[in-house]
């Protein structure tokens, strides 16, 4: 790793990711042994198969539920992610349409409904509800952070949901000329909330096979190497590892994500700082960030690093390339000097699944059983537990509330094949680290990010 970057004397590089640091990388689980009969076989062992595992149990507790895993529960982008349990939605207003209020209000809500799942069921994954700041670093992100308030507005975002705030108010970030509060975030350690649930639904009866890669999937059948699952509904719950699908490679892009982690900060640091809470921390620039405060006092900071592998590969136990490292230590030094200090205990990366228009869906087909949850583009955490929820209701045959929202049986075109799209995503992440840097000294957002917008459909 470069001089530029202090590493800790036990700096690790990729093995999952810090959030299992302290308990251990899980060892995987049985595996299926043989041919299984179950009324619901649920593909992927992360936060979306956890938890409409979860919520098909306590609906109907004699219902055989199987959940089939590549490799242990919280593998994945569950067991990775920046520990943001957001209200944000996955995707854009506009794309939803007139029922994105009520998407809107649901994703609020999920946010509650995972801390009172938690208290219930004893999930001690470090929740504390603190809200979101975000940050404004260059005039054109300032104006670009003002729009975005004023635009909420006429989604019925109100003033209490997100407001724009002094930007030394919470968290003192150096340079930054604006910010934004929102009371809709949650932080959370993503691992044990993954391995809580993983407890959780094992207790209540659903059997859950580590080890255990499925290889295709037909209507009412889950076929791995073990043995068939067969079943009244089977459910796709693999997010950004669908591309390993036989014909699914292009239907989700598995965008690479990535994160380090500090060492132990002091109080001297967070008192600088003025990060008295468990507030989340993003920003304005096109190339984003995203932190926390963990609950052992450190920084988690994550961003895009190299976004997305040739024929949607994917490095699978979280390796992160050394410019990544570099360019998140310099960003974190950026918003924080006072943190130079410090050093780097771990990094790691992971994949999300993003759809052709950034939006998430939910579907379940009555006739052959097929279903699926996912393309979140970075915003899981929370619309999991909402996708849980109305895959529930979708596996029942319910007509509800959430069976009704706009996310449900949306279809969205798959992604260009190769080489389009890798040369349009790595010219899309090209032209924003341009924009952004151009962007330091002009007042208004750059045509470059425009385009790149255009180009990618973001």
């Amino acid at each position: 790793m470069s001089a530029r970057v202090p590493l800790s004397s036990g700096f690790v590089n990729g093995d999952v990711s810090y959030w299992y640091r302290s308990s251990g990388v899980p060892e995987p689980g049985p595996r299926l042994d043989g041919d299984l009969q179950a009324d619901v076989a649920i593909v992927g062992a992360g936060y979306t198969g956890l938890w409409t595992a979860y919520y098909l149990k306590r609906a109907r507790p004699s219902l055989r539920v199987v959940v089939l895993e590549q490799e242990f529960a919280g593998f994945g982008a569950s067991g990775r992610n920046g520990g943001w349990l957001t209200g944000d939605l996955a995707g854009s207003h506009e794309r939803y349409g007139e029922g994105a209020r009520r998407l809107q209000r649901e994703m609020y809500a999920s946010i509650d409904e995972v801390i009172a799942v938690c208290e219930k069921e004893s999930i001690d994954c470090d929740l504390v509800k603190g809200g979101v700041v975000n940050v404004a670093r260059t005039p054109a992100q300032a104006g670009r952070l003002r729009d975005s308030v004023s635009s909420a507005r006429s989604w019925g975002i109100e003033e209490p949901d997100l407001r724009l705030v002094d930007p030394s108010a919470r968290i003192r970030v150096a340079g930054a000329l604006a910010a934004s509060w929102s009371p809709h975030c949650a932080r959370i350690q993503p691992a044990k909330l993954a391995q809580g649930l993983a407890r959780v639904v094992r207790e209540l009866g659903v059997t859950v096979y580590e080890r255990t890669p499925v290889t295709g999937i037909t209507p009412h059948r889950a076929v791995t190497p073990y043995g068939t699952v067969s079943a009244g509904h089977v459910i796709r719950a693999t997010e950004g590892f669908t591309a390993r699908l036989d014909g699914l490679r292009r239907q989700w892009l598995p965008m690479n994500s990535s994160m380090i982690v500090t060492a132990p900060l002091p109080p001297s640091f967070w008192d600088e700082v003025g990060w008295q809470g468990a507030e989340l921390l993003g920003d304005m620039a096109h190339y984003y960030m995203y932190a926390q405060r963990t609950a052992d006092d450190r920084i988690a900071f994550g961003g895009r690093g190299r976004p997305y592998l040739y024929g949607s590969r994917i490095d699978a136990r979280g390796h992160t390339h050394e410019w990544t490292v570099e360019a998140l230590w310099g960003l974190l030094t950026e918003f924080f000097p006072a943190a130079r200090s410090s050093s780097v205990e771990h990094a790691w990366s992971g994949v999300l699944g993003v759809p052709r228009d950034w939006c998430s869906t939910v579907h379940v087909d009555p006739d052959t059983g097929l279903g699926w949850a996912g393309g979140y583009t970075g915003h899981g955490v929370t619309t999991t537990n909402l996708a849980g929820r109305t895959l529930r209701d979708l596996i029942l045959g319910e007509e509800t509330e959430l069976t009704s929202l706009p996310w449900v049986g949306r279809k969205v075109r798959a992604w260009e094949p190769e080489p389009l799209r890798w040369l349009g995503v790595h010219a899309m992440y090209r032209l924003y680290r341009v924009a952004d840097h151009r962007e330091r000294t002009m007042p208004r957002t750059s045509a470059l990010a425009r385009f790149a917008d255009l180009i990618t459909g973001h």
